[in-house]
């Protein structure tokens, strides 16, 4: 395991050549990956979010490709279409935006529900189904999208049924002074994007991602998930609590971390660690609690302190 944990850290350093000071927010991206899982960035213009995710793909030695969401785009264009050749006489299939291993979903919140839509199947079922063919996505797949929580003319906001496919929701924030003189430095000549080389090969990583599977978490670590998220559903300033898929991701979650963490073991710490990047997104609060100044991650936090830890 010490050799993966390493080829990991490698990872992260890499991105770190392009992301300054947001080492948090880059191992949570990592977590996502190894779970074989989604992300949603939120955050203002400017502070690397596309950025994040070419580094994360050329670290990873894996294609790209940045879908630039708008009001027109079709669902056509995300998952492919049938077009008919003359010369043979049949359709044929021209892929979609999403056939490549890392995906950007650039501000997705600015497409209508219906393009929305067409990435249910993508992130559930990691396939796409045109004219009623269905095709197998590539391995590793993962979709990273962004979204401007300040601006809403024009934007579409995202469904239950979309955010909970989300594994991790994160947000970059504005560097430190340090950081940003740091960031300046690195890119003083030019883009060090244009010099990243990958680190890890996408076989190396669907190994990593089966072994983050077998870290062993035994049942009063499961009980202790399934309590947490349960309790989200019976909170009075609660409108929609945590679904049971956000028990699995929780679970997922917990065992990448400690995985990364060079544990082959499931503790605590490690699900209360992932619990709010895992489950915040969602949670959905009644007006009067917003009214009331009240946050998702406040009630989470709270929740924390009041389930009981199992002993080990």
């Amino acid at each position: 395991m010490e050799n993966q944990t390493t080829i990991l850290h490698r990872i992260l350093d890499n991105i770190e050549q392009v992301i300054v000071g947001k080492r948090e927010s880059v191992e949570m991206v990592l977590m996502a990956l190894l779970c074989d899982s989604h992300v949603l960035i939120e955050d203002i213009p400017g502070v690397g979010k596309t950025s994040l995710a070419r580094a994360l793909a050329k670290s990873i030695d894996c294609s790209f490709h940045r879908i630039q969401f708008t009001p027109d785009i079709l669902p056509s264009d995300i998952t492919g279409f049938s077009i008919y050749n003359q010369q043979s006489g049949q359709f044929e299939y021209r892929d979609g935006a999403v056939m490549s291993n890392i995906v950007l979903a650039d501000e997705i919140n600015r497409t209508s529900p219906k393009t929305q839509s067409s990435l249910l199947e993508v992130m559930a079922e990691r396939q796409v189904t045109v004219d009623g063919t269905t095709r197998e996505l590539p391995q590793p797949f993962m979709v990273i999208a962004t979204q401007n929580p300040i601006e809403y003319l024009g934007t579409f906001p995202l469904p239950e049924a979309q955010l909970d496919r989300f594994f991790i929701r994160i947000k970059l924030g504005y560097p430190s002074l340090v950081q940003e003189c740091e960031m300046l430095a690195n890119f003083y000549e030019k883009n060090p994007l244009d010099d990243l080389t990958p680190v890890v090969t996408a076989e190396q990583l669907i190994k990593i991602q089966e072994e983050v599977k077998l870290v062993h978490i035994n049942d009063n670590m499961i009980g202790y998930i399934v309590h947490l998220v349960s309790q989200t559903r019976r909170q009075e300033d609660v409108l929609l609590g945590a679904s049971p898929r956000s028990s699995i991701a929780l679970m997922r979650a917990s065992q990448a971390w400690a995985y990364y963490n060079n544990r082959d073991y499931v503790i605590p710490d490690d699900v209360q660690k992932m619990a709010p990047y895992v489950l915040c997104h969602r949670i959905r609060l009644k007006q009067e609690a917003k009214s009331r100044k009240i946050s998702v991650e406040m009630i989470l936090q709270e929740l924390i302190k009041k389930t009981a830890v199992p002993r080990s």
